[in-house]
């Protein structure tokens, strides 16, 4: 008896620790996913381009928030979904490199994230997005619209593609969906069971018309490169390409100077 009791007893914690570990994944998703910074309705933005703050109220009566950088001769207009982390304090300046490139530039809030409100689902995520499509088409009704996404934001852009009719969609970083990054990081959890959001970039991506294209760094600690890569492997027009920023990572891709050439080239 004392022989099987001890196993028993480490099979029992063992069974409790993973029921904690899907526990804690199942209800603490929200912040493994979504990092917001938020701001004070009063916050004034201080950018070397001045921008226009736009406020768009959605179906079910949030408010949203985003910045308008206008520029004169533009030579297109850029619709940029942000990464997971931060408020347009940050995203404002960040942006400021393609302002100076001579493109408007139209860059949102998610709901929860700086001056936005309302519920923070998926749904409303994807329905968000685009509402700030019909602002920017509406603003620039002349300009070809390049839907831009970085990380968190390339599931956005690529579902504005694949419904919008879009000059050219752009993926800075990109996942193949939350699913397989899950799975990468908790491989012995049951993830496709536990987690409340998909953003499936794959599913969206074969939907869209414009040409497509991938810029990732091979020094990726938060989105591997072959992940990267996997989702470039999966569209099935032609009209696609990878551009592989050596040893750059998740964040620093603006540092390169074959990240700003790969730019140059592709938005021209």
């Amino acid at each position: 008896m004392k022989k099987l009791k001890k196993p028993l007893i480490i099979l029992f914690i063992v069974a409790n620790l993973y029921a904690i570990l899907c526990g804690g994944l199942y209800f603490f998703q929200d912040n493994l996913i979504f990092h917001p910074q938020q701001l004070p309705q009063d916050y004034d933005f201080d950018f070397e381009h001045p921008s226009e703050e736009v406020w768009l109220d959605a179906r079910d009566g949030a408010r949203l928030h985003g910045l308008n950088f206008q520029v004169d001769d533009a030579k297109g207009t850029i619709l940029y979904f942000h990464g997971n982390a931060s408020s347009l304090a940050r995203w404002g300046e960040i942006v400021q490199f393609f302002v100076k490139k001579q493109y408007n530039v139209v860059v949102m809030d998610y709901r929860q994230y700086g001056k936005s409100g309302g519920a923070l689902t998926e749904q409303n995520l994807y329905d968000d997005s685009l509402l700030w499509y019909a602002f920017a088409k509406a603003q620039y009704p002349t300009t070809p619209i390049i839907s831009y996404g970085r990380s968190l934001g390339t599931t956005f852009a690529t579902y504005v593609a694949s419904k919008e009719n879009v000059s050219q969609l752009v993926l800075e970083t990109p996942f193949y969906s939350i699913e397989n990054e899950a799975s990468s990081r908790f491989s012995i959890l049951p993830v496709k069971k536990l987690l409340k959001y998909e953003f499936p970039t794959y599913r969206f991506i074969n939907d869209v018309a414009s040409p497509i294209t991938v810029l990732h760094g091979t020094e990726d600690d938060v989105v591997a490169y072959d992940h990267g890569k996997r989702l470039f492997d999966s569209i099935e027009q032609e009209e696609k390409m990878l551009i592989t920023i050596p040893e750059g990572g998740h964040n620093n891709l603006i540092e390169f100077s074959a990240y700003e050439e790969a730019i140059d080239k592709v938005l021209n």
